[in-house]
Formats: C-alpha cells, sequence, structure tokens
C-alpha cells in the first residue's frame, strides 16, 4: 500500500523531492512564470514603486474555518503591500514540511493557497520547500515574499498622522481570532463563526484615490489596540477609541466576555485601519460601505493632541487605557 505521508526523502533533493514539488507544488500554483527548474525568477518591468514585504505562518489548526494556512500565507502577504498603498503582483513561497506529514491534507492546503492567488491576482513565482524530521516541525509552516508596485505620487505613512484624523476600520474587529480558537476546540466551545482572512486590496484601493488618506495598516497580530499603539508610539499623540462605534459580533463578543480576552486585541485577517483628515473620513466611510467587505465599516476614533496612550471611551460613558499587548493571549493564530 502506498504511503501517503511527507518522508525526509521528500526534501533530499532527489526524485521524491522532484515528484513533490511538480505534483503539489507546481500542479497547483502552475503560471507562466513559474518554472521549477530555475534558481531564480525573471518579473517583467513594472511601473512604479517596488514594494516587497514578508512574512511567516504558523496558525493551528492548519485548516479553520474560513480559510487555511496556505490561504492565510497569501491573503495576509498581499494585505501588507495593498495597506502601503500597493497593488500586489507576485509572491514567492517557502514550505517547511515536517516528516509524516499527510499528503492528502498538504494537497487541500496547496489548492486553498492556488485558490486564493487567483482570486487576487497575484502569481506564485518562486519557491522552495524543506523537510523537518518528525517532532521539529509542527506539521506544516509556510513563510512568503510578496512584490506589488505603488504609484510614484502616493505618499502613505505614520509620519503623515496629524491631530484631528479620525480613525475607520473596515469591519467587524476579532473574528479570525476567534475563529481559530474555536477550531482548536480547547475550550469545550464551538460555533459556526469564520475567519475574516481575504484579500483587502478593494478596500485599499477604494480609499488610495482620497488625498486625506494618511495612513493604513491590517490588524494582524495584537489586532486593533496594536494599530493604535503603533501610531501613540511613531507621532507622540493619543488615540482616542469610541467603544460604541468599533463593531464586533455577538459571537466573538460572547467568546471574549466567557473567556477573558479582549477583542480589541484579537487577530484581524481582513481588516483595515485607516487614518483620513477628518473632512474627507465621510467620503472615505462611504467608499468603505460601498463595497460587501466593507458594509459594516465605521469611524471608530480619532488621533489628538495629549499623551501617547490609547484611550478607550467605553460604552458607560467613562474611560480606560487600553495597555500595550505584552503576553500573547493567542499564540500560532496567524
Amino acid at each position: 500500500m502506498e504511503d501517503r505521508h511527507v518522508s525526509l526523502a521528500h526534501g533530499n533533493g532527489g526524485s521524491y523531492m522532484r515528484e513533490l514539488i511538480e505534483t503539489v507544488f507546481a500542479r497547483h500554483l502552475s503560471n507562466p512564470l513559474l518554472d521549477v527548474q530555475a534558481d531564480a525568477a525573471a518579473l517583467p518591468p513594472m511601473d512604479g514603486v517596488i514594494m516587497i514585504t514578508t512574512d511567516g505562518f504558523t496558525v493551528q489548526p492548519l485548516e479553520f474555518p474560513g480559510g487555511t494556512i496556505g490561504s492565510l500565507a497569501v491573503h495576509g502577504t498581499v494585505n501588507d503591500l495593498a495597506v502601503s498603498g500597493a497593488r500586489p503582483c507576485y509572491l514567492t513561497l517557502n514550505a517547511f514540511i515536517e516528516e509524516g506529514f499527510d499528503m492528502a491534507q498538504l494537497e487541500r492546503i496547496v489548492a486553498s493557497l492556488a485558490s486564493a492567488a487567483r482570486e487576487t491576482n497575484v502569481a506564485v513565482v518562486a519557491g522552495d520547500t524543506k523537510v523537518l524530521p518528525r517532532g521539529q516541525g509542527g506539521g506544516l509552516y509556510l513563510a512568503a515574499t510578496g512584490v506589488g508596485v505603488r504609484p510614484p505620487n502616493l505618499e502613505l505613512g505614520l509620519d503623515r498622522v496629524k491631530p484631528g484624523d479620525l480613525i475607520l476600520v473596515s469591519g467587524p474587529v476579532g473574528d479570525h481570532g476567534v475563529a481559530v480558537m474555536l477550531a482548536r476546540e480547547q475550550f469545550g466551545l464551538s460555533g459556526e463563526l469564520l475567519s475574516d482572512a481575504a484579500s483587502v486590496l478593494p478596500l485599499t484601493q477604494a480609499l488610495v484615490p482620497l488625498p486625506g488618506l494618511h495612513f493604513m495598516r491590517d490588524p494582524t497580530r495584537g489586532g486593533l489596540a496594536t494599530v493604535l499603539h503603533e501610531i501613540c508610539r511613531a507621532t507622540g499623540l493619543e488615540t482616542r477609541l469610541n467603544q460604541a462605534a468599533v463593531p464586533v459580533r455577538d459571537q466573538v463578543a460572547s467568546v471574549c466576555e466567557m473567556l477573558g480576552y479582549d477583542p480589541f486585541y484579537l487577530a484581524c485577517e481582513g481588516r483595515v485601519v485607516a487614518v483620513v483628515e477628518s473632512p474627507q473620513a465621510s467620503e472615505a466611510l462611504a467608499r468603505l460601505q460601498a463595497l460587501p467587505q466593507g458594509c459594516q465599516a465605521a469611524i471608530i476614533g480619532s488621533v489628538n493632541h495629549g499623551r501617547p496612550h490609547v484611550v478607550l471611551e467605553t460604552e458607560l460613558g467613562g474611560e480606560r487605557i487600553l495597555d500595550e499587548l505584552e503576553d500573547d493571549p493567542l499564540p500560532r493564530i496567524c
């Protein structure tokens, strides 16, 4: 009976490795620029500022409601480009596979990755595989590098944020963190919540034409609160958050209340936090809400003169400081 698991031989450079690359990775990821016989890929000229980013993915479980580590690798990488104002074009992929990994599951994950790449209109043009001895690899880790192009006249960054700017989020926060947590079945909880993992490119491209757009970020590890702390550290300004305005799904709020988590610190994988000049905030909100993935977008806070703290205006009319995240409440979340 044929063994349908990854062995150390699949990483030795010989026929097994060639078979793994050709029958699993290249078969699903095939495109005109992917040449598995070459050591490097030649990219066509791109008109604009070339942007590059890289990311690693260790989520557990590897398949979760709304995605897999494969689709997450695509979305996480292209989203870093998208919030920088770039249009993602190309990806490279590194796969670190543990000995004994089920080949059928690997097929599903790579197929999910390929589907996400096609939907996002990016091509995986180069990659590498490594097989780690049993017990040393956590099943499967992925690392991806993304290349995109940004309009030459577009300027975005923390250095452009100023007092009076308003803060928007493109949809409910905490979905990814809670969906993955429920999939782990560690607390005897279950639910039908899906991860929000998706490309944010339609959202970012809707905002890019606005001259009052100053900054965008996707709130992944550490969630919304961590993005606000980044703004405070970089600018020396206060960020003020209106708790009642932040969209949070009822199921996310319920799970957080039961387990003592705060949805503002939980990872999102398909949301955008944007900082916009006050006069253009309504236009920015309308552009987001006009898109299916932005229909629940909201203006949630502001940037102000003051000490560089994240201040939460509570639903009861009080205030409290949101401290910077120290412990990791949900390891291996992305």
